[in-house]
């Protein structure tokens, strides 16, 4: 245990910067709305923390050296209740530990739903997601990227991102003339939101999402755990099980609803560490088993 926690030391002291940070849509916006919104980068401690306010999504790519590069890339939505986006813990130092695996990161700013910068604010987020998608798969060539390895990652609120990529593929909500497949081909759910049903649903992320008093039809498209079919992607699930932020049953009954429909799937919960565990413990550490099973999935094979 020594040895790995030196070893975990020494891979975290090397700092790794995003190649480069490109507008996520090359030119107009959909569903958007003039506004001059103000992006605002948030700090805690002294130490940046995110964002807030985020009305011009972007995607910063980090990508391995060739020499260790596996072909697989993950595009990472940061959690923050779709209110914030923390983009440092649940995203720059997410991104450099798959980079130091050999699998290439990309970090999705995504819109932050807002009636003042969107038509409709519901699929703001989707959207940015099929578009990130889309770009990966798209140059994927160009990022030495295999195009039937790119899977979708999201913490929390950007869990809910993650699984709406995964569970609402069948549906363009972005421009797509080139018929570029939107189905992520894994995912990896952390502590997420999978719905917005009153018993189980994290309220603030819903009504930041879908507003204060949102139908039963808005509540029913994007409950996640109801749109699972047999082709829905493979997926990691973690989370604990004192979570009082978003009840842990979001992941059991969006992994029940995976095992009925044979998607291959696996689940670690844990009794205690609440949410946003996982930001607490070195990412080396909690991210092993994810990479095991990434192995054994034949994704980074």
């Amino acid at each position: 245990m020594k040895k790995f926690l030196t070893i975990t030391l020494i891979l975290l002291s090397f700092r790794i910067a995003a190649q480069e940070t490109i507008p996520l849509y090359p030119q107009a916006i959909p569903n958007s709305i003039p506004y001059p919104m103000k992006e605002v980068k948030m700090e805690q401690n002294g130490k940046f923390l995110g964002y807030r306010n985020i009305s011009k999504p972007t995607l910063a790519i980090y990508l391995p050296d060739r020499s260790i590069a596996t072909g697989a890339a993950v595009i990472i939505c940061p959690g923050g209740g779709y209110g914030m986006e923390s983009y440092r813990m649940e995203g720059t130092e997410i991104a450099e530990t798959y980079v130091r695996h050999g699998i290439a990161a990309f970090i999705l700013k995504y819109r932050l739903p807002s009636d003042s910068i969107m038509k409709d604010k519901s699929v703001g987020p989707l959207q940015d997601a099929q578009q990130a998608i889309k770009t990966v798969r798209m140059r994927a060539s160009e990022w030495g990227i295999s195009p039937q390895k790119i899977g979708i990652m999201g913490f929390s609120a950007g869990g809910h991102l993650a699984s709406t990529a995964g569970t609402h593929f069948d549906k363009s909500y972005i421009p797509n003339d080139e018929k570029i497949s939107l189905r992520p081909d894994f995912m990896i759910l952390i502590y997420p939101v999978i719905s917005m049903k009153d018993e189980i649903t994290h309220m603030g992320s819903r009504t930041n999402l879908l507003g204060k008093n949102p139908g039963s039809e808005k509540i029913n498209l994007f409950s996640n755990e109801l749109h699972i079919t047999p082709d829905t992607p493979p997926t990691w699930i973690t989370q604990a099980g004192d979570d009082t932020a978003v009840p842990v049953e979001n992941s059991i009954r969006f992994y029940q609803g995976l095992i009925r429909n044979k998607i291959p799937a696996e689940m670690h919960l844990y009794p205690k560490g609440n949410h946003g565990f996982v930001l607490s413990i070195p990412t080396e550490e909690w991210m092993h088993p994810l990479f095991e099973w990434m192995a054994k999935s034949n994704i980074t094979k």
